[in-house]
């Protein structure tokens, strides 16, 4: 008689285990062409931080643009097959990128084109990602699965960022996303062979011709959201977040490579110390919020990445002592590495939380739709802070820019500081699995 199935652990359900594996190796793939994606337009292609910006920002556009109706587009067909079109979709154009820099036609234009593209197909991959993973495992361990997902995450982001820098240096950076092209097939292929819940299982595909019209799906998501008691802060507070991360996003790369004078693997290394950090913070983000509340914890991480991108404005005000040319080299890359060091126990931290608190207190029936809802308003907000930042930038200098960041990442915090998200506890408000199976 085989032994029954511990109710606190991940190992016995296969299925996940086989998407956790398939999800950290594309997670390494994603940090390889974070490093690598920059490199070709600030390096390769000789762009400046307006360009990057508007790469940034065509990369979250299809967020903003399609985001409101993928998540009713996934509820119509199987998860699982929305996730390895996705996979499959975005090796192709990877191999696209690389091609293209190899043979020497490709220019930033056509880099927005192609990134523009892999956007819609990670919009799509990511509206059935979040709704795919409570098929695989019960509410009562989302946080826990979420927990490993963000941990094999963040290892791969170390791993992924300092390999990458490495690889960029000595192959290119055309070469080093064909990495990533690789990394998505094998999700792709892995995911066909997970179970999935059949096109046409949920409510929503089981009457759509007959149903509620599209308008009156995307309104009722809209009100589940923000007039939630709790998550209705919670997303008003992230949309002010992700401005201020998407400056970050921008102007971080423009700092390394253009201001500091440094070279592609030293921005890996730097990214990777964000890794390294986030290692640190899954591995207690569950004790934390278990110990202290989860909103307790998730305020004050957002505090902590305020005060993490603050640093990086100092570092930047500071160049003309730190600078290699300065032989301030190792001091420069310490200080650029513990600002990320910072910034990545933060959002380790605060990640599989906040992650779980939405899987866990939405329907199954709405999740789709609100995951979407939420992650096309958080990606219209990098849509804007992107080219926003490359602004900056580019006229006031990268310093400017940073303050600036810090400053939008701040008061996401205080606004959720001042809500009743601060006291809640995910324990004493989750959905358990006959509550969601009744709605």
């Amino acid at each position: 008689m085989s032994a029954p199935r511990s109710p606190g652990r991940l190992r016995p359900h296969g299925p996940f285990v086989r998407f956790w594996a398939a999800s950290t190796v594309s997670d390494f793939g994603t940090y390889v062409t974070s490093v690598a994606l920059a490199v070709l337009v600030l390096v390769t292609l000789g762009g400046n931080a307006q360009d990057q910006g508007w790469v940034s920002a065509a990369r979250w556009a299809p967020y903003l643009i399609f985001g409101l109706v993928a998540g009713i587009w996934v509820d119509r067909f199987s998860r699982r097959s929305a996730l390895m079109v996705a996979d499959l979709g975005r090796a192709v154009l990877l191999g696209v990128l690389c091609l293209g820099g190899v043979s020497g036609w490709l220019s930033v234009p056509a880099v927005v084109a192609l990134v523009f593209g892999f956007g819609v197909l990670s919009l799509v991959g990511d509206a059935a990602y979040q709704c795919f993973i409570p098929q695989l495992v019960p509410r009562k361990l989302l946080v826990r699965a979420n927990v490993r997902l963000e941990q094999s995450g963040t290892v791969a982001q170390t791993i992924g960022a300092a390999v990458a820098g490495g690889l960029v240096a000595v192959l290119t950076a055309p070469w080093a996303l064909l990495l990533d092209a690789g990394s998505f097939l094998f999700s792709g292929i892995v995911v066909a062979t997970l179970p999935g819940r059949p096109a046409g299982n949920d409510s929503v595909s089981k009457d759509r011709g007959k149903g509620p019209s599209l308008r009156s799906r995307v309104a009722e998501s809209v009100r589940w959201l923000y007039g939630h008691h709790y998550l209705g802060p919670l997303a008003w507070s992230t949309h002010v977040w992700f401005i201020g991360s998407a400056i970050v996003g921008t102007a971080l790369p423009v700092l390394i490579l253009q201001a500091a004078g440094l070279g592609p693997l030293d921005l890996g290394v730097v990214l990777s110390c964000a890794g390294v950090g986030a290692v640190v913070g899954t591995s207690v983000s569950a004790r934390c919020g278990e110990r202290w509340g989860t909103g307790r914890v998730v305020v004050l991480a957002r505090g902590l990445e305020a005060l993490s991108v603050v640093a990086l404005a100092l570092i930047a005000s500071l160049l003309p002592q730190l600078s290699p040319a300065s032989g301030g080299r190792v001091a420069l890359l310490v200080c650029l590495g513990a600002a990320q060091l910072l910034w990545g126990v933060a959002m380790g931290a605060e990640s599989p939380l906040e992650m779980g608190f939405w899987q866990g207190l939405t329907p199954d029936a709405m999740i789709a739709r609100m995951t979407s809802v939420r992650r096309s308003a958080n990606r219209g907000m990098i849509v804007l802070g992107a080219p926003v930042g490359g602004f900056i930038a580019t006229v006031a200098g990268v310093g400017a820019a940073l303050w600036v960041a810090a400053g939008f990442i701040a008061a996401g915090m205080m606004l959720l500081a001042a809500s009743p998200f601060r006291a809640v506890r995910i324990e004493e408000v989750l959905l358990d699995d006959d509550d969601v199976a009744g709605r």
